[in-house]
């Protein structure tokens, strides 16, 4: 089963280290909210987020994941003031999302006119020691069961 993973920037910059397409890492995987990410990627493409990667302290004893990456994709979009505000906190700003195939995720990207780099859209298939089942996977599976004639337990979704 393939799944969809959120990595941010700012964590491959900290103490990251780059991967391709074809790469086996170990990642740290916290399921999202998809809301969470629906300003940066739009609400569709949010919808396919399995997990996050994370190894900055929010693992909570959770054991890596093995994954072979097969697809990389930087995320930018324009970031700004809301006209609302009472802060001066930048947020993204909805439907001004590009994305950009690439061959090597180091944390860095180049520069695009307007929009700032702000993460990794990463696709990725456990390796054979397996791992977790995020929720956006979970629900292509039991898609994919229905088309072909098999539904999936309750049980069987987490």
């Amino acid at each position: 089963m393939t799944l969809t993973i959120w990595v941010d920037d700012w964590q491959i910059q900290c103490c990251g280290e780059a991967f391709t397409p074809g790469d086996v890492v170990s990642w740290h995987l916290l399921e999202i909210d998809p809301e969470d990410y629906a300003d940066l990627v739009g609400s569709e493409r949010a919808a396919e987020i399995d997990f996050c990667e994370e190894h900055h302290g929010r693992e909570g004893g959770r054991p890596p994941t093995r994954l072979q990456v097969l697809t990389i994709t930087e995320v930018h979009c324009r970031y700004e003031v809301p006209s609302d505000s009472t802060s001066n906190v930048q947020h993204p700003v909805p439907g001004t999302t590009e994305l950009v195939p690439v061959q090597v995720a180091n944390g860095w990207a180049e520069a695009r006119p307007y929009v700032s780099f702000t993460g990794y859209l990463v696709t990725a298939e456990r390796t054979a020691d397996g791992g977790q089942e995020g929720p956006a996977s979970r629900e292509r599976g039991a898609k994919l069961g229905a088309s072909i004639g098999h539904e999936r337990s309750p049980a069987a979704t987490r």
